[in-house]
């Protein structure tokens, strides 16, 4: 069947007018109408040379014109043969057509066999529906085609887009001239990009805003301006995606999948804007329409994805994987309502539903078509034949998982790669029977319980019911994504040969780890193959990342559990484990206790448990940790009988973070101060090239330009604050930040007690002495996870300590001390900037590695932290001198602690927490917990022990602050040796050493 289309063109009207007109040019005479044309031509003749001369005298070297008013009854056919293939002649012929005041009621368009020439025909008729016959008609017409086709030959193309030529070479095999017709029709059709001219953006916007949203395009609100503005910008990330993807399907690369449980995307169209480098563009459209584009950024909810900087890091390696042009893929959850949004009332932490979806998100794209089944309880039945066992699970309830695809682009590069949330949904829209039968409850309880899936992120696992709904999440999440890649490796293959060759799989923690067991499953049960050939596949393409050094954090599952959720799988967990521990008793022989330390299957306590890590140990073929002492520690500690046996698995990959978001999107000014210093913005990209900031650090007048930049952000920073808390704080004090998960071995406890001291001795001092002391503003943020109650005592003692300290007027601008609720990515990009020092104060060989060290380092902020995670080469990068170290080492740590209940406290400490357990802060009841859980003999986290030095390291802050230039000049020294934090680097670290894959970048439009 031939493809048509008919064309109206949408005549233009101005802002102010009421009323639109649809019609075509509103004449008659096609005499005049080209008349007119001619007119609007002279322009292009100028260009193209002597058209209307040459054209009268048939030159047409460039394609031949022929226009046929008699072989049909109803149309006249315009013939233009053997054209050259250049991208958007379909739209300028259309387009002409049109403006001549004829109507395309149909259409053919044929490439040749080569693809460099084209042959199109157009069936056309006047504005009355009528045929063109008049001779005069006739010529005109063709005198204007020439005169178009001409200029358009003569100039430079607009970006073409690929012609998919693996697909219309199949189409030309498996196909007839119709096929190949139709092909070359649907490539024509869409063989430019979008234009991104100011008007064009304008232009693109308000289509969405009348056809995507269904919108008066002269009245539309802010929040609707950014829908419209970023399904537009969504519209140019489509067509570089879908590029991309046909790019890799036709060279076939090897792909890495990234599996995570959280990805924590932040705002999506800035980083966009500027990552195609459209922002300017953008803008100005936007500003020309009545809306400015700072303002509609703020109308986007954070994605709610995640929690902290497991989910943050793994949205910076996607952005990273996207710049280094890696043919890789996200998987993930689309959750519902994410992890909770934080408020606060009376200093308490109440969780609430982020209804971040309510409104619809412009950036996802659903597919309907592409839904899995998944799988819960059930049984497992046994059949034999030949000999060899089949094991057939029957799951007793079954639910869909649907995709839900968000493009991802990288920087400078054509490439776009994809983040892929699965959704889950019934599998059917409701029990229909049950419906029928009355029993409307049921019917609706089975809808919901499939959708609870993936509505929260992390579902409180305090109770039974909360462990199992998170493990069917997690369990949902890889079962989907499995089955699509086997989907997607299938389509190019006949056998799984080559699966370890075309496929890496990296585990974001021990949370996909259940996509071992589902692997094997998927390639025995449902695809034919043997244990052997299934594990050597398994053992090949999975990889781990552990992101603790704490026991109690690794992941376990009762067996009974795991063996009611997912029978099938506790099955091959066992025999996993089983041909895992024979392997270890031809090793270590009958040495019974060290085989139990390593088994997959801990037996030693009252219930017996799967451990996931384990697990993800002996099926993986490379284990990493994410920061240098990270990655011994876990030789020494958790992993130490592991790292005996099998060495080769272990690997360091340092964390990093993306310096687009980071530093170059988030803080322009200090961005456009680089560049002009360094003389380009290179380092977007390299960001070693930081490295030159060096030899300007003792510049006065660059640190005059480096200390106005910060100022102006503390300035915003300061708004924030009291646009969040309504606390009013001086931006000329010094801007103290801690910012992270609140957690008892990051310290925050250790933070507040230190505030308390400051407190008490500005209190003490006399109005001379105040006048030496430098004023501290103290910011402190961070969610604490629903069930831990110690978490959520600490930041209510935040709120009594800042409500006592802010009131009182003694104490004035000399400190004050604000918790900003619901910390997230969209906050952080304002306070990171702003910030001057940061406080990253773990128990040295608690924190894995932590990236947000890493951001505010970039930004000119100094840190004072111990010797722990990250800080460690931070440390090395921009040396000691220029940060504040203070605090226990990681190997005198578990020293201290067996030492703990014979320490001598501090006085200042004693004091400190007597205060607190006192009242003096109110709440004494509700606060005493906190104390006992540093005073006396336990504080396992080593507060007491580390407190005198980290007061020391606080007077070396301010004795520094007030030291002006040294100040600046570690600033600037800190930014310049971040170039080691790029996580760039780290994702092609990733990809050389573990995943094996190369870079696979489409060819530039």
């Amino acid at each position: 069947m031939l493809r048509s289309a008919t064309i109206a063109p949408r005549v233009r009207s101005c802002a102010s007018a009421t009323t639109r007109s649809r019609a075509r040019i509103p004449s008659r005479d096609v005499r005049y109408v080209c008349a007119s044309a001619r007119g609007a031509i002279r322009a292009v003749r100028a260009v193209a040379g002597d058209a209307p001369a040459s054209a009268r005298e048939g030159d047409d070297y460039f394609a031949t014109i022929e226009i046929d008013t008699s072989s049909d009854d109803a149309y006249t056919i315009i013939s233009i043969r053997d054209a050259p293939n250049k991208p958007g002649t379909l739209r300028v012929i259309s387009t002409a057509l049109a403006d001549l005041g004829l109507n395309i009621e149909k259409a053919v368009v044929d490439a040749s066999d080569s693809g460099l020439k084209v042959s199109d025909c157009f069936y056309v008729t006047d504005a009355d529906g009528g045929k063109v016959m008049d001779a005069a008609d006739v010529e005109n017409i063709k005198i204007c085609l020439t005169m178009i086709l001409k200029a358009h030959f003569s100039h430079g193309s607009d970006f073409a887009r690929p012609d998919g030529q693996d697909d219309r070479r199949s189409v030309a095999q498996g196909g007839g001239d119709e096929e190949r017709r139709q092909h070359s029709l649907l490539y024509s059709l869409m063989d430019r990009y979008l234009k991104n001219d100011v008007m064009s953006v304008q232009e693109s916007i308000v289509n969405h805003v009348e056809y995507t949203m269904a919108r008066n395009r002269y009245q539309f609100d802010d929040f609707e301006a950014y829908q419209a503005a970023s399904f537009s910008v969504r519209d140019r990330l489509i067509e570089s995606w879908n590029d991309t993807q046909q790019h890799f399907r036709d060279k076939s690369p090897k792909r890495v999948y990234y599996l995570s449980m959280e990805f924590l995307m932040g705002r999506s169209l800035l980083n966009s804007l500027h990552n195609l480098d459209i922002k300017s563009n953008y803008s100005e459209a936007l500003q020309q329409l009545g809306y400015k584009l700072e303002i509609l950024v703020e109308k986007e909810r954070d994605a709610a994805l995640g929690n902290g900087g497991l989910g943050r890091l793994a949205s910076c390696f996607l952005d990273s994987m996207a710049t280094e042009d890696l043919p890789a893929w996200g998987y993930g959850i689309r959750y519902q309502y994410g992890m909770f949004q934080q408020t606060l009332h009376d200093g308490f932490q109440h969780e609430h539903p982020d209804y971040w979806l309510n409104f619809g998100n412009p950036w996802e794209i659903e597919r309907p078509y592409i839904t899995y089944p998944v799988g819960f309880y059930g049984g497992v039945t046994i059949t034999e034949s030949n000999g060899v066992k089949k094991f057939d699970w029957v799951p007793g309830e079954r639910i869909s998982a649907v995709a839900y695809d968000n493009p991802i682009p990288g920087w400078n590069t054509p490439n776009t790669i994809n983040l892929r949330l699965w959704s889950a949904k019934p599998s059917s829209e409701f029990d229909l029977e049950s419906f029928n039968t009355g029993d409307y409850v049921q019917a609706i309880l089975s809808k919901q319980r499939a959708e609870t899936i993936s509505s929260v992120l992390y579902p409180d696992d305090r109770t039974y019911q909360g462990k199992e709904l998170r493990l069917k999440q997690q369990y949902f999440m890889v079962s989907a994504t499995l089955q699509d890649v086997i989907r997607r490796y299938l389509v190019n293959h006949t056998s799984f040969d080559e699966f370890p060759n075309q496929v890496a799989l990296q585990l974001n923690d021990t949370h996909p780890t259940i996509g071992v067991p589902e692997l094997m499953r998927l390639l025995m049960d449902e695809h034919g193959l043997g244990w052997t050939k299934s594990w050597d596949i398994t053992s090949k393409v999975f990889s781990f990342t552990n992101h603790t050094v704490l026991p109690e954090a690794l992941e376990k599952w009762p067996i009974a559990l795991v063996e009611k959720v997912l029978p099938r799988h506790m099955q091959i967990i066992y025999d996993i484990n089983w041909r895992f521990v024979q392997e270890l008793r031809g090793v270590l022989g009958d040495d019974y206790i060290r085989i139990g330390r390593m088994s997959i299957i801990e037996e030693s306590t009252g219930e017996k448990m799967v451990r996931m890590a384990h697990l993800a140990m002996v099926a993986s073929h490379t284990v990493n940790g994410v920061a240098a002492i990270h990655s011994e520690l876990i030789k020494t500690t958790i992993f130490k009988d592991f790292y005996e046996l099998m060495p080769e698995k272990f690997q360091n990959k340092t964390n990093g973070v993306t310096q687009r978001r980071w530093l170059a999107f988030c803080n322009p000014k200090l961005r456009d101060l680089i560049s002009k210093t360094l003389g380009d913005d290179v380092w977007i990209r390299e960001l070693d090239m930081l490295k030159g900031l060096e030899k300007y650090a003792d510049d006065v007048e660059f640190q005059s330009e480096w200390r106005a930049i910060k100022h102006a952000n503390k300035e915003r920073l300061a708004e924030f604050i009291q646009q969040k808390t309504g606390t009013v704080v001086n931006p000329n004090a010094l801007f103290d930040i801690q910012v992270k998960r609140i957690h008892e071995y990051k310290r925050q406890l250790l933070n507040v007690l230190s505030i308390v001291h400051r407190y008490n001795a500005i209190k003490a001092a006399t109005p001379k002495e105040r006048e030496s002391m430098v004023p501290r503003v103290c910011v402190i943020g961070g969610k604490a996870a629903p069930g831990y109650d110690m978490a959520k005592r600490i930041i209510k003692l935040v709120c009594s300590v800042g409500d006592k300290v802010n009131n009182d007027p003694d104490v004035g601008d000399l400190l004050k001390l604000v918790f900003i609720p619901d910390y997230n990515v969209s906050s952080a990009e304002i306070i990171v900037p702003g910030s001057e020092l940061s406080q990253h104060i773990s128990t040295a060989g608690t924190e894995a590695s932590g990236t947000s060290n890493m951001k505010f380092a970039m930004n000119g902020c100094l840190i004072i932290g111990t010797m722990d995670g990250a800080n460690v080469e931070i440390a090395e990068e921009i040396g000691k001198e220029n940060m504040f170290i203070f605090g226990a080492s990681a190997t005198e740590v578990p020293i201290l602690r067996a030492e703990r209940s014979r320490f001598k406290t501090p006085p200042e400490f004693d004091a400190v927490v007597t205060q607190i357990r006192s009242g003096a802060f109110g709440w004494a009841e509700y606060f005493a917990p906190v104390c006992d859980a540093v005073h006396g003999g336990a504080d396992y986290y080593l507060l007491a022990n580390d407190f005198a030095d980290y007061l020391r390291a606080q007077q070396l802050v301010d004795a520094t602050y007030q030291d002006e230039a040294k100040w600046t000049k570690m600033s600037i020294l800190s930014t310049a040796g971040s170039g080691k934090f790029s996580s760039d680097r780290t994702i092609r670290e990733y990809a050389k050493e573990i995943w094996g894959i190369e870079p696979c970048r489409r060819p530039s439009p």
